[in-house]
């Protein structure tokens, strides 16, 4: 699924189509993410951590849960 089709709140895991900001922290493929909202083509998630990270919005993901708005 293309992250701009999950819904906001969710929990996902990238698949594919991995791309960030030049300076921005790497992802990878598998990697779990918090999935607030997309701003741009770009998403505002957050790691277990809580680290703020910005996955491109058309990057393939799997919804693992969701949670009501």
């Amino acid at each position: 699924m293309k992250l701009y089709d999950v819904p906001r709140n969710s929990r996902i895991k990238i698949i594919g189509d991995i791309k960030v900001p030049l300076a921005a922290s790497k992802l990878t493929e598998g990697q779990e993410l918090n999935f607030r909202s997309i701003d741009g083509m770009y998403s505002y998630c957050t790691t277990d951590s809580g680290e703020v990270v910005h996955l491109v919005a058309w990057a393939e993901v799997e919804v693992l849960s969701t949670k009501d708005e």
